[in-house]
């Protein structure tokens, strides 16, 4: 299974605490709780694992119902990305990368033919969240 972004995340603020504390970074180096706070973790951990669940649970790899996970999840994305709570936004090119090749894995582990899916559509594979995607 596709591991989610803010496992990564996780790690990194992890490790940038290590080295701060071992004195192998400055103090003031990013990486602490304020770049990816622990709300926005849970709130994108929770999208993504609705996300999951949804595809998990299709019965039919219809265009219609792949597309429709897909949108819900980017839109559920776009709101914690813009939510003030985690002092957004919080999404840019690494973490956007990130989110997409999640999706992108999730969709393949659970059967669907992404390049296929879009090709269909006319659009790049790389391009399945664009239409909605805000981040």
């Amino acid at each position: 299974m596709a591991s989610r972004p803010p496992e990564k995340w996780r790690a990194y603020m992890a490790d940038t605490a290590r080295e701060v504390a071992a004195g192998t970074l400055p103090p003031e180096c990013p990486g602490a709780a304020d770049l990816y706070p622990e709300s926005l973790l849970r709130t994108t951990d929770a999208a993504l694992e609705v996300f999951e669940v949804e595809v998990r649970a299709l019965r039919e790899l219809s265009e219609e119902a792949v597309f429709g996970a897909v949108e819900r999840v980017v839109l559920a994305l776009n709101a914690i990305d813009r939510d003030e709570q985690h002092g957004g936004p919080h999404f840019f090119t690494e973490e956007r990368e990130e989110l997409c090749d999640y999706i992108d894995l999730t969709l393949i582990e659970h059967g669907v033919d992404v390049a296929a899916l879009a090709a269909r559509r006319g659009i790049d594979r790389g391009a399945i969240t664009d239409r909605w995607r805000d981040w």
